[in-house]
């Protein structure tokens, strides 16, 4: 007898031990709970006594002793890399070379070099890859897609993007030391500029400046990618606070990811003709704030606010995309493929090899 689609049993979930026992591992340990075709079940961490304090954290978990181990486990089917910007690299190859699937926290290396190598090596053992950039699966970006696909706001006419967060200069930390993988670029540009790529493909130009870390790496910088009828002016730093938000400007209307866009919860749509002229007149500055404060207070015609709430910190999202693209044989994902990350990767080398200002 032919079971029925309600009897049909459910699918095993994907079996995921994570590399790494710092903020972001636990960050995807808490968020994986809220998945139902995900698991995490073991840990591998550089010393013991890390990966028992986090085994123990989050329900025992099995302890693996080294990534060799790691690699070579049949009872894992996926790994979660949570390591150093720096450690990517070595790491990934050794865990594609034994054909183990993998979730990178972004950025997903530190070279587009890199990055086309893993894809390489990824295509070769047949395995799935992927970079960890949760923004990009948020229930607010699908929607924002939606609304992009539906010309909610005509001909698109100008994107700008801020992600900013003041740090105190200390040379050794990740922030800014060159040895583990500093600058703004890599730690906060990685997100606009892959929104972008996601949403409009590949810019026709690139432009950009930078200014420099005492220990050499970009304490701040502006990208501008060029596509046709608009430009996206992309802006990062550790020098101040930004405003933190992604603004679509289109010939009808603007679409306004309220901040912290890397964390999408809440769009505002304007078609009110006075507020899409402060957010067009602003660009991402005070009016543009005051505008956003206006739709998400006032009821106004013309005025949409979309809220997107979610619970937990929002890697559910990815961590079932990439658990669904493993269980069904995939090697990548299509929203967030690696040719994706090596372009995201050449965009910011770009920036970075011209002189700092």
């Amino acid at each position: 007898m032919t079971m029925t689609a309600p009897d049909q049993p459910l699918a095993k979930p994907v079996q995921w031990a994570v590399l790494g026992t710092g903020a972001i591992a636990a960050t995807f340990a808490k968020d994986i709970r809220l998945t139902d075709n995900a698991v995490l079940v073991a840990v591998c961490s550089r010393t013991l006594e890390a990966a028992t304090a986090f085994s123990d954290r989050f329900g025992g978990l099995r302890i693996i002793a080294d990534i060799e181990t790691l690699a070579a486990d049949p009872q894992i089917d996926a790994v979660y890399l949570a390591t150093p910007n720096t450690a990517h690299y070595g790491q990934a190859k050794t865990l594609l070379s034994a054909g183990k699937p993998l979730l990178i926290e972004k950025p997903l290396v530190m070279t587009a070099a890199q990055a086309q190598a893993l894809e390489s090596l990824a295509a070769q053992k047949q395995t799935f890859a992927m970079e960890g950039l949760w923004t990009v699966f948020l229930p607010a970006i699908d929607h924002l897609r939606q609304l992009l696909t539906g010309n909610t706001i005509g001909a698109i006419t100008r994107v700008r993007g801020e992600l900013a967060y003041a740090k105190t200069f200390d040379g050794n930390s990740r922030f800014f030391a060159p040895a583990l993988g500093g600058g703004s670029l890599l730690d906060l540009g990685v997100y606009p500029i892959a929104l972008t790529l996601s949403l409009f493909g590949s810019p026709r130009t690139i432009a950009g400046r930078w200014s420099a870390a005492p220990t050499g790496v970009d304490m701040a910088a502006d990208v501008t990618l060029g596509y046709d009828g608009f430009q996206a002016e992309l802006s990062v730093g550790f020098d101040r606070n930004g405003n933190n938000r992604f603004i679509i400007e289109g010939e009808t209307g603007s679409l306004i990811i309220d901040a912290p866009f890397l964390r999408a919860s809440r769009i505002i749509l304007t078609r009110n003709r006075v507020v899409h002229q402060l957010v067009a007149a602003s660009g991402s500055g005070p009016l543009s704030r005051l505008a956003g404060k206006i739709a998400r207070r006032l009821p106004l015609p013309g005025l949409a606010v979309y809220a997107h709430g979610f619970p937990g910190d929002g890697l559910q999202f990815e961590i079932a995309a990439a658990s669904t693209a493993i269980r069904d044989g995939q090697h990548q994902q299509p929203r967030m493929p690696l040719s994706a990350s090596i372009e995201a990767l050449g965009i910011i080398e770009t920036v970075r090899a011209l002189p700092p200002s």
